[in-house]
């Protein structure tokens, strides 16, 4: 005889396998015993009442009671009044077993990696006061299939909040909520023209999401002013993907000239803006830096997410679309919401419209900016010959190299324990612009306390001043 799942009154389930040769007794004792042992039930787990334990097993009532009194006895449950049959504390289970880790995968000690905050600092009193006020407050209708626009209730608030603190021009009924920003791409990949330019410095992984979709894209070279946007008449694409706030990976804006001019040349092409906001909420020396999207709704898609502002373990991005979008997009994601819960999207509602979401955000630009300041000053100490640039905003850093220095470098940092980025990992196949030797110095991952001895290790792996 097997069984099986119970689902008890008490809330307890239980997965029990009787087999073998004997009484059904003996066969209960062996397969709790095994479950214990084994460490499939841990100490202090609560186990089914007799009732329920028998009615699913098929059991004589009498027969469970006298299981769970003999191994009581023997020790290995615990039966107190008003606590139930638990297993006892005392039992413990063999560690389970580890596979031997390969040197190749043995995790850096130190975490300078791009792109990541400080999941520590994530702000779990303010978010789990948003989470029972939002579901205290959400109507029925909330748990049922989800609306693939995502919930207004984050529609309205994402509105508000991204007119007033990003000036996009923006009515909720525009807004889509994702699962983040590489699902937005997606999303769009089957909406997008064949051919899309991207900057020459970038993720390789948001180009490989264009490409996934049979799209070609073609590099812009960048500058101290950010993308080059007057060749894009050269590139003969029908859109551009642009990070106009925090140029990733080099650190700077795009100059005001050339978001008139991407605009301009929107306008005159019949093209299409997919505007990355990375950053657009961490800045440090400089002001503000309104979206593209608020020169011109009609030609801009305006993206963003909390990935770097909260946690990317949340799954919550949006997209703002030209009004004549919106459809295409919904077709493509389905009519019903399958990537982001509506738990979340309710709670992120309530943090951003109680004013915890910019609390949070300015909290963070003060500890980031610190970090920043430190990494620095370290240089500054350690290695003065080495220039740092993209500074004034984001969560990372550049650390320009000397010519053919990069790879020995991230050789160093790695036998340092050092995780960090090389520039040539960012570098678009097909870009004609020079080499640049550098690294790419993440400053949100290291939680506090590690910070120090982090900039003190790769401050060793820098090479020396010539």
């Amino acid at each position: 005889m097997t069984n099986s799942g119970v689902n008890s009154p008490t809330g307890s389930d239980l997965h029990l396998e009787l087999s073998g040769s004997g009484s059904l007794r003996s066969q209960l004792m062996h397969a709790v015993r095994e479950a214990v042992r084994s460490g499939r039930l841990p100490p202090d787990t609560r186990l089914p009442s007799y009732r329920a334990l028998s009615a699913d097993l098929g059991i004589a009532r009498n027969t469970v009671a006298e299981v769970y009194s003999e191994l009581v006895e023997e020790g290995w449950l615990t039966a107190r009044q008003g606590s139930g049959t638990r297993v006892a504390r005392r039992v413990a289970p063999p560690p389970p077993h580890r596979r031997r880790p390969r040197p190749s995968s043995r995790r850096p000690i130190h975490d300078l990696a791009p792109s990541s905050p400080d999941a520590s600092a994530f702000p779990r009193a303010a978010w789990s006061t948003s989470a029972r006020r939002a579901i205290n407050a959400a109507p029925s209708e909330a748990f049922g299939v989800g609306d693939p626009r995502g919930r207004p209730e984050l529609r309205d608030a994402l509105a508000d909040y991204l007119a007033r603190a990003r000036g996009v021009r923006v009515d909720a009924e525009l807004i889509v909520i994702c699962a983040g920003y590489a699902h937005a791409l997606q999303l769009l990949g089957p909406l997008l023209p064949s051919t899309v330019a991207v900057e020459s410095y970038g993720l390789a992984f948001h180009r490989d999401l264009i490409a996934g979709a049979g799209i070609r894209t073609v590099p812009l070279s960048i500058d101290e002013r950010g993308a080059r946007v007057g060749d894009l008449s050269e590139k003969s694409a029908g859109a551009v993907l642009l990070t106009p706030a925090h140029q990733y990976p080099t650190g700077g804006p795009l100059h005001a000239l050339r978001r008139a001019a991407v605009v301009d040349w929107a306008r005159t092409a019949d093209g299409l803006i997919l505007e990355d906001d990375y950053d657009g909420e961490f800045r440090y020396d400089r002001e503000p830096i309104g979206a593209v999207q608020g020169l011109d709704p009609d030609r801009v898609i305006y993206l963003g997410s909390i990935s770097k502002s909260l946690s990317p373990s949340l799954r919550l991005g949006w997209m703002v679309l030209p009004d004549r979008m919106i459809d295409d997009v919904l077709a493509v994601k389905g009519r019903r919401e399958l990537w982001s819960s509506a738990w979340d999207q309710l709670t992120l509602a309530d943090f951003i419209s109680c004013g915890s979401y910019e609390r949070h955000l300015r909290r963070m630009r003060g500890v980031y900016r610190g970090r920043r300041d430190h990494l620095a000053a370290a240089l500054t100490e350690h290695a003065p010959h080495i220039r740092v640039s993209g500074i004034a905003a984001g969560l990372h850093a550049v650390l320009e190299l000397p010519e053919g220095t990069e790879h020995t470098t991230l050789a160093a940092a790695r036998r340092l324990g050092v995780a960090v980025d090389g520039l040539s990992a960012y570098r678009h196949p097909d870009s004609t612009m020079p080499h640049l030797d550098g690294l790419v110095v993440g400053y949100g991952t290291p939680a506090e306390h590690a910070f120090s001895s982090a900039l003190e290790a790769l401050c060793l792996a820098l090479p020396p001043a010539p």
